[in-house]
């Protein structure tokens, strides 16, 4: 497996694969003053012709810089879930480039899409949807049903009650607790949540 990005999200998945007894080959960062990180070969700025034949994870939190990467990077995507997490085997699916991460739980019939984080301790119950790119903070809590859209990121331990239509690029704040849809580009925060703001509709929806 390759890392594509140094930093302290890095540490976590490089953690994951580990525990996992995954080998993790080298880094790719676009950074020219990185030569190092956690004793692994450093391979540079992304080259499509390093170890093309091994899968990458693009160990970047923020939602925007993963999907721009993930149009980019010709390898194929890994994805690694941590052993402590909890992932129902009844789950529809999830995607290639997701990780989930320590203590973490996946109930049944949900589904995961690619390049998505779910991050520590946090739990998204039964019958949910997360769209391609969701974050899912530590301790945050989905309940049943809940669809997350496209590029979303729910902050630290917000909890999203049953049923609930979350949009597209929204930030959730931590702590929020969504009772109500939220719709795209929303900035929602409080509890209940309200919308204070929106993003704009500067991320193409492809």
């Amino acid at each position: 497996m390759i890392l594509y990005g140094g930093s302290g999200h890095a540490k976590v998945i490089f953690d994951c694969l580990d525990a996992r007894g995954i080998t993790v080959l080298g880094v790719f960062d676009d950074n020219p003053d990185l030569r190092t990180f956690q004793n692994m070969p450093f391979l540079g700025a992304y080259n499509p012709q390093i170890l093309d034949k091994e899968k990458v994870i693009i160990a970047i939190g923020n939602n925007r810089i993963r999907q721009t990467l993930s149009q980019r990077i010709t390898h194929s995507f890994g994805t690694v879930v941590h052993p402590s997490a909890e992932v129902s085997r009844f789950v529809k699916g999830i995607g290639d480039g997701t990780v989930i991460f320590h203590r973490a739980v996946v109930q049944a019939d949900t589904y995961v899409g690619e390049h998505c984080i779910i991050n520590t301790a946090s739990s998204v119950d039964h019958d949910c949807i997360l769209e391609d790119l969701v974050h899912i903070s530590p301790n945050a809590t989905l309940c049943g049903g809940v669809k997350v859209g496209k590029g979303t990121h729910i902050g630290a331990s917000a909890t999203v009650i049953p049923g609930v239509r979350i949009g597209e690029w929204c930030v959730i704040g931590a702590g929020a607790v969504v009772t109500q849809d939220i719709p795209d580009f929303a900035v929602a925060v409080g509890v209940p949540a309200r919308v204070i703001r929106q993003i704009g509709n500067t991320v193409a929806k492809e």
